[in-house]
């Protein structure tokens, strides 16, 4: 038997016996009017892979970012994994890879798994039901129906119908309940786009733009940035977005101005994110992104406008010098409850040199919440740290606490180069010490100095250990020079680059960087170490291309 047949055997009959002893009147009590077509279904803009579509159909086999997870005896709920593994699950993503393969084997398979999952789940369940991911389902089920629904059966159908209309009342209900972020987009989308498809459901769709109004203007901010200042959740709502307007247009609806700006703003900040690489850089639970996926996005928003050098509502700096690029994360943590997946890393920046990264951030990991709430921390940045402590506080339950309350910015474009002055004082309620960072960027990219300050206006009542980490970037070869005083780093391409600095002691130490994927690269990092004994303290250090 068809390994994915067998994924959805055990329990499918007990679920459809289950689903026939439902009595009609149940049904309409559950769900209202029973649709029994679909006016159109909404185009899904974005590619699947053929070859996650294999592993789903002949191994049963789920892959999100390179982790895979074996689902075994049709249990749509394993035990131990990651709240962003359930999610997945169940918002029935997994569809385009299974259209992206195309055939019969890839229809039959889906039209199996989303009958099993009406059968497992025929009324309202605290987790699948959740909106946000209810949301996600009902959208990709209404873009993927012309694959795996049109030439079903019509009990198939029926099944389809009855549990399509039960979910979008739940969802309709129970929008926007808590929700809040990209979680409320999701299920905004899937409101607009019942609204759109099902007949006599224009309420649905109504409610949908509603929400949506109010919504955009508290997530995409006035320089484009997102609310939660994670470059990858900016890219999330922006092809939520795209999506809604794609199907409004396909309805014979106007699309909102409201829409229509909002992504004139994000699309360029978008943009502003990515290194020449083509890749975001890693601030706030950021990954790299996939360059396929953001080429697409860029086509279907059809927006050319420049990249900006500042988001300053998002808190962000770009120094584009010659060929080299610097991104400086110079605001403060988004507020509650956006701040969940915010980086305690005030003024950490990333450089590169054409499409070679030097220094860099850590990143993030997709399913791994140990890995998440470690990379959250100062020290996985290219930042400065006080006594090995965070500049923010992290609560258990992922929000920040202690923020910085005052963060300053001046910036200096120069013909000569540019200077970004910038300070924050995140540590000001444990020791009293505000840190000023002083980047100049100049000589077409081949010349970086850089300038910590640290003030303590209360005066010191102990000693400080101070730690100016600089993440490099795995392709980086380094090795410390004139006993250690000096570091010399080799780029992939073989340029070379020397890092110098004074006023304190240069070691070279282990990293790791997880900018793409699940396993963590080894890599190293550059780290000035100083005791501060009296109320100020100043470290300077320069990174230089070596001409030849």
């Amino acid at each position: 038997m068809n390994p994915a047949l067998q994924f959805v055997n055990k329990k499918i009959r007990k679920g459809i016996h289950a689903l026939a002893c439902s009595k009609i009147a149940d049904k309409w009590k559950l769900a209202g009017t029973i649709p029994e077509k679909l006016l159109f279904s909404p185009v899904d803009l974005w590619k699947g892979s053929a070859d996650r579509g294999r592993w789903l159909i002949h191994g049963g086999i789920f892959t999100l970012e390179g982790d895979q997870l074996e689902l075994h005896n049709a249990e749509w709920q394993p035990e131990g994994v990651d709240e962003t593994w359930i999610k997945y699950i169940h918002s029935f993503e997994w569809l385009r890879d299974l259209k992206a393969l195309g055939g019969d084997k890839g229809r039959l398979a889906a039209r199996a798994m989303l009958e099993n999952w009406m059968c497992t789940y025929p009324h309202y369940d605290e987790t699948t039901w959740r909106p946000d991911i209810l949301g996600a389902r009902l959208s990709n089920w209404l873009s993927s129906f012309t694959f795996f629904g049109e030439s079903a059966t019509e009990e198939f159908q029926e099944q389809f119908y009855v549990s399509l209309a039960r979910q979008v009342r739940h969802l309709s209900r129970n929008t926007p309940g808590n929700l809040s972020g990209v979680c409320l987009l999701q299920a905004i989308k899937g409101l607009a786009y019942c609204g759109l498809a099902m007949e006599g459901r224009e309420q649905l769709l109504e409610q949908a733009l509603n929400l949506l109004h109010k919504e955009i203007g508290k997530q995409i901010l006035s320089d484009g940035g997102h609310v939660t200042r994670n470059p990858q959740t900016l890219l999330e709502a922006v092809i939520i977005l795209i999506d809604i307007r794609t199907a409004l247009r396909q309805g014979g609806y106007p699309c909102p101005e409201k829409i229509l700006h909002a992504l004139d703003r994000a699309v360029p900040a978008l943009r502003f994110f990515r290194h020449a690489d083509r890749h975001f850089a890693l601030f706030n639970g950021c990954q790299e992104g996939h360059e396929d996926l953001m080429k697409q996005v860029f086509l279907h928003a059809n927006n050319r406008a420049k990249v900006l050098n500042s988001l300053p509502h998002s808190g962000y700096e770009r120094m584009a010098v010659g060929r080299g690029l610097i991104i400086m994360d110079t605001g403060k943590p988004a507020k509650w409850p956006h701040d969940t997946t915010s980086h305690a890393a005030p003024l950490s920046f990333e450089m590169s040199y054409g499409r070679e990264r030097i220094i860099v951030n850590c990143g993030s990991h997709p399913t791994n919440d140990e890995w998440k709430d470690t990379l959250r921390f100062t020290a996985a940045h290219s930042s400065l740290t006080i006594d090995d402590r965070n500049a923010c506080e992290i609560h258990k339950d992922g929000s920040i606490s202690r923020k910085p309350k005052k963060v300053s910015l001046h910036r200096d474009d120069m013909i000569e180069g540019v200077l970004v002055d910038a300070s924050h004082d995140g540590y000001i309620p444990v020791n009293g010490i505000t840190h000023r960072r002083r980047l100049y960027y100049a000589d077409e990219g081949n010349d970086l100095r850089g300038e910590e300050t640290l003030t303590c206006t209360t005066g010191l009542n102990k000693v400080h250990n101070i730690a100016v980490r600089f993440h490099l970037h795995p392709k980086v070869s380094v090795s410390l020079v004139k006993d250690g005083e000096e570091a010399l780093l080799t780029l992939p391409g073989g340029t070379g680059w020397r890092f110098t600095a004074s006023g304190a002691t240069l070691v070279l130490e282990d990293s790791v960087y997880l900018g793409e994927g699940i396993r963590p690269r080894k890599t190293k990092q550059l780290v000035i170490l100083a005791d501060m004994d009296i109320d100020t303290l100043q470290i300077k250090w320069a990174l230089q291309r070596e001409l030849l």
